[in-house]
Parts: structure tokens; sequence; C-alpha cells
């Protein structure tokens, strides 16, 4: 079979970096060898590969956000410190007093300030895998090393796994997607508390999907001097704006904050947070209306012939095919319109795995119907 034209494209650029002689003694090794993240194209298909909420603002609101904007001075920077947002956030989220915010844009420059701030050469950071592969590229980027720390059959945590990890490794962080990506399931709030209680390093807990979760750790955040809390507007409905934020003790938010870049969030992006969480009822009923669709997701393709579901409480949904089916099926539902997540080769406890962002009714029906036909083809 021909080398797709991303795999000629990377060899080139890999062949074109090895001639060149800064790359060859200035880049670290660890950063050659990585691979730029990949975004696949999704011109003119039903785009359910990247856990995007699929409603918008009606008319009215977005006439009411476009006049707040409008007042926005664009020659001036924005607040450094963004105190408007930060407090109108603890107030909407509950975060305890006691407990410091620092802003990122998106979760990913939270995930990096935090592994700058800890992480080094001979350092590690760990995981239950699979999971975010974000973790794992923004530690091997600050020069750690990453334990893969595998998962039950099921994807649950194994904890007995874990504590051992944490206890030969000592690591400077542990991340603890709840609920994971690209599992769907949560992680048990005890087990956080555990490892948080055998860790002398960091434990991130990622809670981006908390909108569809119902369960979060962020009540708890202060009482452990090692635990920060992180979530993000992305999956609420606001992927475009690239904000997110954590929350931890006070003395350890503030060293973090020590790497972070002045004025990483925008001016629009503070004012539009704002205004969203002045209508967060309007984006919690699209998450209800998520959590219906993905449950209903969920029995139909568990019912499906050789398809196993995997119980889930984010927007997608984790489902694997019969050995060897997954490619074929992934590429069979693309030609015909639909692109979902292939996640067959990333990860070994994923072979042959897709996963689907839970969308709107009709978008969710033309899944299934287009899952069917490929099934049916005998693809």
């Amino acid at each position: 079979m021909p080398d797709q034209p991303s795999t000629v494209a990377n060899l080139q650029g890999l062949a074109k970096m090895s001639e060149n002689p800064v790359c060859q003694r200035w880049i670290p090794s660890r950063i050659r060898e990585l691979k730029a993240y990949q975004v696949a194209s999704a011109q003119d298909l039903i785009k359910l590969d990247a856990m995007e909420n699929p409603y918008v603002w009606d008319e009215g609101l977005r006439d009411a956000w476009v006049e707040r904007l409008a007042g926005v001075p664009l020659n001036r920077y924005p607040d450094p410190a963004a105190e408007t947002l930060i407090n109108t956030l603890t107030r909407c989220f509950s975060v305890p007093d006691k407990a410091a915010l620092l802003l990122g844009n998106g979760s990913d420059e939270l995930i990096q300030m935090v592994a700058l701030a800890v992480g080094g050469p001979g350092r590690v950071m760990l995981a239950p895998e699979p999971s975010f592969s974000m973790y794992q590229v923004i530690a091997k980027i600050t020069g750690c090393d990453y334990v893969d720390v595998p998962r039950h059959s099921d994807f649950t945590v194994d904890g007995d796994a874990l504590l051992g990890a944490i206890d030969q490794h000592d690591p400077c962080c542990v991340f603890l997607a709840c609920p994971n990506n690209p599992t769907g399931n949560s992680c048990d709030s005890a087990l956080i508390e555990k490892v948080a209680r055998a860790s002398s390093g960091i434990v991130l807990v990622d809670e981006a999907y908390h909108a569809f979760c119902g369960e979060s750790f962020m009540d708890r955040v202060g009482t452990l001097d090692n635990v920060l809390v992180m979530r993000t507007f992305s999956k609420l409905g606001l992927a475009a704006l690239r904000l997110g934020f954590l929350a931890g003790p006070k003395a350890l938010v503030d060293e973090i904050n020590k790497v972070r870049l002045p004025y990483n969030i925008s001016t629009l992006a503070q004012i539009t947070a704002g205004f969203a969480l002045e209508h967060l009822n309007w984006f919690e009923d699209k998450a209800q209306a998520i959590c219906h669709a993905r449950e209903s997701l969920h029995k139909a393709l568990d019912a499906m012939p050789g398809v196993t579901a995997y119980p889930s409480k984010a927007n997608f949904v984790l489902f694997r095919l019969p050995p060897a089916k997954g490619n074929l099926v992934f590429e069979s539902l693309r030609q015909s319109g639909v692109l979902v997540k292939n996640l067959h080769g990333a990860h070994d406890a994923l072979s042959d795995c897709l996963r689907v962002t839970v969308s709107t009714a009709s978008q969710n029906r033309v899944f299934l119907d287009t899952l069917t036909a490929s099934l049916n083809d005998g693809v």
C-alpha cells in the first residue's frame, strides 16, 4: 500500500531537518522525535471527531455578544491578571475560598505551565493510559520521562497499579482525567485522594468534561497541598475561545503562575467568557441535551452485532469494532461523509477503536445509519 500524503510529507520534513546543521546540533532529540499535532481535514464532512459542542447561540445572544465586544479597546493590552473573569469563575463554579485560579489558553497551556514548573530531565510524569495524548507530549517536551500505567480491560483506573507506580517512580506530576479522554469513564474521588496522599508531586485532576459528568473534585480544592483541578470552556461550546482554568492551593498556583507568559488571555476572550457566564444556564441546558443523546447513542452502538460501546460520562462514546475492522470502518465512514476519531494504533489497548462525538439528533442518526450500512456491507 503506497504511503499516504501526510506520511510522505512527514518523511520529507524529517529529511530536510536532518540536513540542517542547526537542527542537528541544537534541537534536542526528544523534540526531533516528536510529531507535530495533526488535525484531520473535515471539509464537507459531518465533524464528529473532536468532542465539539454542536450547539451555537441563537441570534439574540449573538447580537448581545457582538455589542459587548464592540466596546473593547483593541489598542490596549488585556488585564494581565484577568481579575474580573477570575472573580466570576470563582463564583459561578463554586471554587472554595482557600483556592486560587490560573487561566490558560485552553487546558493545553495549563498542562504546559504545570510541566514547566515541576518537570525537567530526570523527573517523571505519569498517568493511567490510554488517556489525553498531550500529557505525554508535554512531558517529553519538558524533558521528563513519562510512565504509562495500564488501566483495567474495561478502561477503569487500576488503583493498585497506579499507587505502585507512584511509589516506584516518585513522579513530579500525576495526570488524572475525570472523565477520561478517549475512554469516557471517570475516576473515583476516594482514589483521587489516595493518589494525592501517596504523591509528593502535583496531582492534576483534569475535568474537561465536567459538564457531562455530574461529578467533581472542585469542592475539595485547597484541602490537599498538591491537588489542582482543571477545566476548559471548549466542551461547553466555546472551543474557538481557547480558555481553560485551574484551581488549587494559592502557594502552588502562585509558583506555576511564574512560568505563565504575560497577557496570555486576550481581552476578547476575557470579555466573551464573562458574557457566556452570564448565560451559563444556556450552556447547562445544552449539556443535559447532550447527556440524553449520549445514552441513546451508546445504547444503539452497543446493540450492533460485533460492536462494543464503552460507558461514557463525557460528550463522546468510544466503541470497538471486530478485529481488523477499525481502519476499514473509519475510512468507510469518512468516504460516506462522516468523520470520527480513529484510535486504532494510538495505544495497544485501543485496537480497532473509534470515538464519536455526541451531536444533534439528526447528525447522530446519520452516523448510526452510515455505520450500520458499513457493517452490513461487510467492511
